[in-house]
This record gives C-alpha cells, structure tokens and sequence, in this order.
C-alpha cells in the first residue's frame, strides 16, 4: 500500500516545507530538520536545500515509513487507516510506532479502541504541544475515514 494524495496532504499541512534547516521545536537543538520533516546525520544547522530536494526526500521518507508500517500492521487497514499511520510514523519514528498500545490494538483488531491512541501522542520533551495535539487530531480523523481536507480541518480545531 502507498500513501494516498490524503495522507500527503496531511502530512504535508503539519510538517510545512522549510529549505533551510531548523531545530527540533522540543529541544531547540537536535534534530535538526529540513525539507518536509526530514531528519538525519546529514542535517545541521546553515544547511539550505532546494525545493526539489525536498520533494525527493519526502518520496524517500515516504516509502521507508509505508515499509514500517506494511510489516508491523497484521490486520488489513482502510486507505485512511494507513495514511494516519504512516503520518504517525513519519512524525514521531519507527520505534515509538512499534512499541506502541496503538500498534497493539490494531493488530488485536480493535480499531475504535486505536483511534483513541493518537491524541496520547502530543508531547515532545514530556510537555503537550499544540502542533502535536492538533496533528494527532488529523491523524485520528484520517484513521476514521475523513478526506484529507476534513482530517485538516479538525486537526486546526482540536487546539
């Protein structure tokens, strides 16, 4: 399964697009980020990528997150259900995935128990944030089958 135009819409709402690196919100410091959301060894302050670099890079972070969540799902998602998870996965890591009550209860098939997940996920350095609890938001109206243009909508409105 792909991530959806939906799926992309969200994510691409909630991380934005910067060209130039910037630090981790959270800690002011690592990771530092770049393009639409991208971390890694490689990012550092005073680095500037072009748009289309960016737009690559999102391609590449996009399949390695489909791949996480493709072998770590045993139950068979909606669309809508896959896009939040990638997002998910795409925002807060594999290994938070992974280890998650989420995972654990859509692999037990309790969907509307999962849907509830998202919104414990809004903290970064164990303090709530309103970027996160507006995206958990989305990601939650995306898992329960909404467009990407409504799972935006009551993302802005959760906060």
């Amino acid at each position: 399964m792909r991530t959806s135009q939906n799926g992309i819409a969200v994510l691409k709402y909630f991380e934005n697009c910067s060209l130039s690196a910037y630090p981790d919100p959270a800690t002011g410091g690592a990771p530092w980020t770049i393009g639409w959301g991208h971390t890694g060894p490689e990012v550092a302050n005073g680095i500037v990528w072009t748009q289309a670099k960016a737009d690559a890079q999102l391609l590449t972070d996009l399949a390695s997150r489909e791949m996480v969540v493709s072998c770590a799902v045993t139950k068979t998602l909606t669309q809508g259900q896959f896009d939040a998870l990638v997002d998910f996965v795409y925002n807060l890591g594999a290994g938070n995935f992974e280890g998650s009550t989420l995972l654990k209860l859509i692999n037990a098939g309790d969907m509307e128990g999962s849907m509830a997940q998202f919104g414990r996920w809004n903290r970064a350095a164990g303090r709530p944030m309103r970027g996160l609890t507006r995206r958990r938001a989305a990601d939650a109206a995306l898992f329960a089958g909404k467009t990407g243009t409504q799972a935006i909508a009551i993302g802005v409105a959760a906060a």
